[in-house]
């Protein structure tokens, strides 16, 4: 594992001390829990942005011809 050292406010460092504490952890293993996070969510919504475009791709809800502003707002008028 690597250390990393940062400068931080002290009075932010006594609070996060505190919160840790109170939450059974340590600012160290919330810092490591936010940049694991931090560095993965790229990837993450990647990943997400791949799932949306190949299921949109196997999807069987196409209009030959393709959609037109017509056909989007032609729909039945529900009257109550």
């Amino acid at each position: 594992m690597t250390n990393l050292t940062i400068a931080l406010d002290e009075a932010v460092v006594r609070q996060a001390r505190i919160r840790a504490i109170q939450e059974g952890t340590s600012v160290s293993a919330k810092v490591r829990e936010f940049l694991t996070e931090y560095a993965q969510a790229q990837s993450r919504q990647q990943a997400a942005g791949e799932a949306f475009l190949a299921a949109a791709r196997a999807s069987n809800s196409r209009l030959e011809g393709g959609w037109d502003r017509e056909a989007l707002y032609d729909r039945p008028y529900r009257q109550e």
